[in-house]
């Protein structure tokens, strides 16, 4: 799998921007605040249809336009597709591939698939669970649409359910209703707990390797998955918690509430690991998920590293350069001297500047 071509209208700073790739690697470099980053941005809107900051539609969309483009030529299995986002500032964006129009963002899914590393993920593990639980879902929603369709079911419940956890304080009668939605969180909530504990237990089989490679075999990492409430437990703890829920107008059990320990030879290293240690743990959770959506996929995902390598030591960035040689990866970064240092081969080079990009 590739990208193949990328055309942007009024994205932030690009008034109009055409850009084609080399399937092997691609270097955008230039100053800070130049819009490296947001080409990468782009990328992943067309893959998720969301952007990798949590950025809302019209904060994409540069101030004196209503709507702006993004369009990606994939090719994938030797077959192009055509994937064209229309972000609106007054409604929802508009989604088409191969310029049919498609009414759900999940049909999306799995056409593109993109494995996104920045700055931001090497503090995944010292960061709050809220971060963690995005990395399962943001993953696992690219490669698994009944996963897509049962996350999407189990939050629209959530937040069903605690408004009603709020509306019954002031209608008692209310109460009675609940247990209809009790009934559809359990349902959605278990799937979704099964899959993420596939999912890490797959995960484990790649990352154990890797990390001991990175580590001079000094360390073993595992990832073990926390659920508030197991997949078989879920439904007591829910009537048990039932009380509490209601004085707090929140749900306290279910997938939300989710969270992954990084365990390096059983000592949990969000709370006793060195920075170092959790830079390398992110390191390794990173390049696994490469191996694992290759697996799952039968191809090879695009990666798109926005100025990682400045993050990463010597030892670190040689590892992960060595590790991505055979995949199609953009690269954003100020400088060339990490990859002519370390000899690593460029396919394609292009110079940012002020929202204008030359290729070299």
């Amino acid at each position: 799998m590739i990208i193949k071509s990328l055309e942007l209208k009024n994205f932030r700073n690009y008034k109009n921007l055409n850009l084609t790739f080399d399937r092997g690697t691609n270097i955008l470099y230039g100053d800070n605040a130049q819009g490296k980053t947001n080409v990468l941005e782009s990328l992943y809107v067309s893959g998720t249809t969301k952007s990798h900051k949590g950025s809302k539609d019209r904060e994409m969309i540069q101030f004196e336009e209503n709507e702006a483009h993004i369009k990606t030529i994939v090719e994938k299995n030797g077959l192009e597709n055509q994937i064209d986002i229309h972000l609106k500032k007054n409604s929802s964006k508009g989604i088409a591939v191969n310029r049919i129009p498609i009414r759900k963002a999940g049909e999306l899914f799995g056409i593109l698939n993109l494995i996104f590393f920045s700055p931001e993920d090497l503090n995944i593990i010292k960061d709050g669970p809220s971060q963690r639980r995005r990395f399962l879902d943001m993953e696992l929603s690219q490669v698994d649409k009944i996963y897509l369709h049962n996350l999407t079911k189990y939050n629209k419940i959530l937040q069903q359910r605690n408004k009603l956890l709020k509306d019954i304080y002031f209608r008692p009668e209310l109460k009675d209703t609940l247990a209809v939605w009790d009934e559809q969180l359990i349902l959605y909530g278990v799937k979704i707990i099964e899959r993420r504990s596939q999912f890490l237990t797959e995960l484990n089989e790649i990352v154990c390797d890797i990390h001991k490679s990175i580590s001079g075999g000094r360390e073993t990492l595992v990832l073990q998955y926390e659920p508030s409430a197991e997949a078989e437990c879920l439904e007591r703890e829910l009537s048990g918690a039932q009380e509490k829920d209601l004085r707090t107008g929140m749900t306290s059990f279910g997938p939300h509430r989710d969270d992954i320990s990084f365990l390096i030879n059983g000592t949990d290293i969000r709370k006793y690991g060195s920075q170092g240690q959790q830079r390398t743990s992110a390191l390794s959770l990173k390049l696994s998920e490469i191996e694992l959506v290759k697996r799952l996929i039968h191809d090879t995902p695009v990666l798109l590293l926005d100025d990682v390598l400045s993050e990463l030591d010597s030892n670190r960035q040689n590892y992960l350069l060595n590790s991505i040689h055979d995949i199609q990866t953009i690269i954003t970064c100020t400088g060339l001297d990490e990859f002519v240092k370390n000899r690593f081969h460029i396919n394609k080079v292009f110079f940012v500047k002020e929202g204008t990009i030359a290729e070299k």
